[in-house]
């Protein structure tokens, strides 16, 4: 960390360049340009002190710094969405704002693409949150852009008190959103949802790896690409954390998604549209069949894209067309202004 005070930034003897868009995230993602961090640090002083200018000559962080890239999502919250107080334990998944942006915007245009084009917002919609993390940042950022409602759970009971402290540093987010733990680890719905309870959306970003050897070496490739070996005598974790059940369980990625599959399918009307984060597109084609022998009426694969990495949302419903006007003649939310 540099000894810089708070708020003493890098001299810029030079005229900034023009932001460039960052190719592939949604239209309505307020990330699209590039960062600028004089501004960030003047919302969020604690960012300061690690700007530094890079190799370009361009103000910058080292990304591969774990403090680093929290206080830059505090600055982002803070800044972009008002969101105020946020924080992490050490060690706990610090994700990237924009791509998790990215993954909201499109369940978004999901619900519009069946409301006339216009994007249901306000209390009424409820979204159900599948691993909502220390970070809580889906039904943070979701409030904040669309007025929607949250159930976020998790299996650690440490990550949601970590989650319900940002909550409670929100005005107006305390009843916007409601944590739930999960106690059977080998569940996703089973003991989260209540009788008779409804979302119209359930979203899910899936621990990636099978086991923590893979994670291990996932994390040293990464640290690697960032130009950097892992930390001396720490585990190869990345520079934006992880716990365990943040990055790994069971048959990894693909088999907690099959589990999801099967398990919505004994909840078939308990959601309009069920969605997961797909990273790996080698999972694809047992997602497919999982989906057909689940017996969804309709399935949609939405291709998402930052930069080089590229992902994709897989979406499902068991309802016919005509249950789904019903169900949003029932739920309808207020217009996108």
């Amino acid at each position: 960390m540099s000894n810089k005070p708070a708020g003493d930034l890098p001299a810029n003897p030079t005229p900034v360049a023009a932001a460039t868009e960052k190719k592939g995230l949604h239209p309505r993602n307020k990330h699209r340009g590039r960062y600028d961090f004089q501004q960030l640090a003047a919302c969020c002083p604690e960012l300061a002190p690690f700007v530094t200018r890079n190799a370009y000559q361009d103000l910058s962080i080292d990304f591969a710094d774990a403090e680093a890239v929290k206080a830059l999502n505090r600055a982002l919250l803070q800044q972009v969405y008002g969101i105020t107080g946020w924080n992490l334990p050490p060690g706990y998944l610090c994700p990237p704002i924009p791509g998790r942006a990215d993954y909201l915007h499109h369940l978004a245009d999901l619900l519009g693409a069946g409301n006339g084009g216009i994007i249901p917002c306000g209390a009424a919609i409820r979204v159900l949150d599948i691993g909502v993390g220390a970070n809580c940042i889906y039904p943070l950022i979701g409030h904040s852009e669309y007025g929607w409602h949250f159930v976020g759970s998790d299996i650690d009971r440490a990550a949601l008190a970590c989650a319900q402290a940002s909550i409670d540093a929100n005005s107006g987010y305390r009843d916007a959103i409601e944590l739930r733990f999960q106690a059977a680890h080998s569940a996703v719905f089973n003991s989260v949802l209540k009788a008779d309870e409804m979302f119209d959306l359930v979203m899910c970003n899936p621990p990636f790896h099978a086991s923590l050897d893979a994670s291990s070496t996932g994390s040293e490739r990464k640290w690697k690409n960032l130009g950097k070996g892992s930390p001396r005598g720490k585990p190869p974790l990345l520079n934006f954390g992880g716990q365990a059940g943040e990055l790994y369980c069971d048959g990894g990625a693909g088999g907690f998604i099959s589990r999801m599959i099967a398990e919505s399918g004994q909840i078939p009307t308990s959601c309009l549209w069920f969605t997961v984060l797909v990273s790996n597109a080698s999972d694809l084609p047992a997602i497919y069949r999982a989906l057909k022998q689940a017996g969804v009426r309709d399935s949609r694969t939405i291709d998402m894209a930052q930069g080089q990495k590229k992902s994709r949302i897989v979406a499902w419903t068991f309802l016919n067309p005509r249950q789904q006007q019903a169900w949003r003649a029932r739920r309808r939310g207020e217009p996108l202004a």
